[in-house]
């Protein structure tokens, strides 16, 4: 007879708790899908001169855009710098890789150009010019592959930037 009357708040306060938990879980975005990488360049920056040498370093710019109906506002990347494979073989060769917590998506549907460099890139001794050092023998060529996360999702590839043989200045 006395547990009749509790049977109502406590229905309520399931009801209530099931809401707002429905309320408050982000809902999985299907970040291949609801990703591209756009306006891409890449080229080898003029680092300056590091102990005495002459120093470039691996630098790609781009932008991602998202599908306008994706409730998104924000993504984490790991840019995966890897030399390409050798001739001969078809591996990749692991180089460095550059997180970045959060890309936000400021202008609409796009995020800001986000330009990614690696600390490390090739030496070479003067006179040997930067120019010089793209032509050299012993030079890798490099690809940037771009992983993308949201939330508690799995990292997932969504763009691959190959760095071009070319100087850049700015």
């Amino acid at each position: 007879m006395f547990a009749r009357p509790l049977a109502r708040p406590v229905r309520l306060s399931l009801l209530l708790i099931t809401v707002f938990a429905a309320g408050s879980c982000n809902r999985s975005v299907d970040v291949k899908q609801a990703l591209e990488v756009v306006d891409t360049s890449s080229g080898w920056y003029d680092a300056g001169i590091v102990d005495g040498k002459n120093k470039i370093v691996p630098s790609i710019t781009f932008k991602l855009r998202k599908k306008p109906e994706t409730d998104l506002s924000a993504i984490a990347l790991n840019i995966a710098f890897r030399k390409v494979p050798a001739p001969g073989t078809d591996v990749e060769e692991p180089w460095e890789d550059v997180f970045l917590q959060r890309a936000e998506f400021k202008n609409g549907n796009e995020t800001d150009p986000l330009v990614v460099r690696l600390p490390n890139g090739y030496t070479g001794d003067p006179p040997q010019s930067r120019l010089e050092m793209l032509k050299n023998s012993q030079f890798r060529d490099v690809r940037a592959r771009i992983f993308a996360k949201h939330s508690s999702s799995q990292w997932v590839e969504i763009g691959t930037v190959d760095v071009q043989r070319q100087l850049l200045v700015h």
